[in-house]
């Protein structure tokens, strides 16, 4: 045997947290296929557009407005063709990835600006703690998305542009959060042991407070990923979105909007997939919560232990 065949430590250990995850994730079963749900969207975000692009895009005109589960055309019709003929199905597959990838674009930068922010504002006693802590209240200010419909309205309709826009409006939810449980955790007695012991600001932030600040975090971060959907939808509805002839679910809702009286499924299925994505986040962000919570992470453990 060589020493490249002996198992190391680690990877029982590792095996045994995620096998506990899995064990957590199931006891709570609403919580488990909205898990799956999302994977299904990831996986449609990620491999969508490479496997069915050109098909989203072929027009059909003979088949314009082809209502839902006729099979005739084949299964990329079974939701449904729209005005000019393209499958529903492929469409919203495809749609997924520019959809997904503003969400968490402008989620994540959002969370690392706030996080950054907050662990200044909520560490340190100098006077660029009160200046954060201004522009967050400047920022929230004004309403998010009205903020962005004046933006945009002045900028190009662009996926950078959108992610910025909705990223700048959700930093001050991070940045007040994270100052919030920093001035807790900061006055915590394992802190000033390490104050005591030496270590500097940098590995006390970082070593210390940061762990116990991102599970709150993270969260907070899947809330906040189903409102930011929910605001990039609203805003192409409005036609300062992504525009076309890139697609998203919230353009396909309002290119749909026209035909609600004859061909309901336009805007039907687009809407009724950014709702079961905006209801899969908040279920999932519920265990997570419970989950993330050693006080209240019993309770899955337990019910994952009757249950296996």
């Amino acid at each position: 045997m060589s020493v490249t065949d002996i198992p190391t430590k680690t990877e029982p250990r590792e095996r045994g947290a995620v096998s506990a995850w899995l064990s957590m994730l199931w006891a709570d079963k609403l919580a488990f296929f909205a898990a799956l749900f999302l994977l299904i969207v990831v996986i449609c975000a990620l491999f969508g557009p490479l496997m069915f692009g050109d098909l989203a895009t072929r027009q059909n005109l003979r088949g314009r407005n082809a209502p839902p589960f006729d099979l005739e055309r084949g299964w990329a019709y079974v939701l449904g063709a729209d005005a000019l003929g393209r499958p529903l199905l492929l469409r919203i597959i495809v749609a997924a990835q520019n959809t997904i990838m503003v969400a968490a674009g402008a989620v994540l930068a959002s969370a690392i600006i706030g996080c950054g922010l907050g662990l200044i504002a909520g560490y340190s006693r100098k006077r660029a703690a009160q200046w954060i802590m201004r522009l967050g209240d400047v920022i929230m200010s004004f309403p998010s998305l009205l903020l962005a419909v004046i933006v945009l309205y002045m900028l190009e309709p662009s996926v950078a542009n959108i992610i910025i826009v909705l990223a700048i409006t959700r930093i001050p939810v991070y940045l007040r959060t994270t100052r919030a449980e920093v001035l807790e955790i900061r006055e915590r007695m394992f802190v000033q042991a390490a104050k005591v012991m030496g270590a500097s600001d940098r590995r006390i932030v970082f070593r210390h407070i940061l762990p116990v600040v991102l599970p709150t975090l993270i969260t907070i971060a899947t809330l906040d990923f189903a409102f930011v959907m929910l605001a990039e939808s609203s805003l192409s509805f409005l036609g300062i979105g992504i525009q076309a002839p890139e697609i998203t679910w919230g353009l396909m809702v309002s290119q749909g909007r026209q035909y609600l009286t004859t061909a309901w499924w336009l805007s039907f299925w687009p809407g009724l997939a950014i709702i079961l994505t905006t209801l899969s986040l908040n279920l999932l962000s519920n265990w997570l919560r419970i989950a993330l919570d050693p006080a209240q992470r019993w309770r899955l453990e337990m019910r994952g232990r009757k249950n296996g």
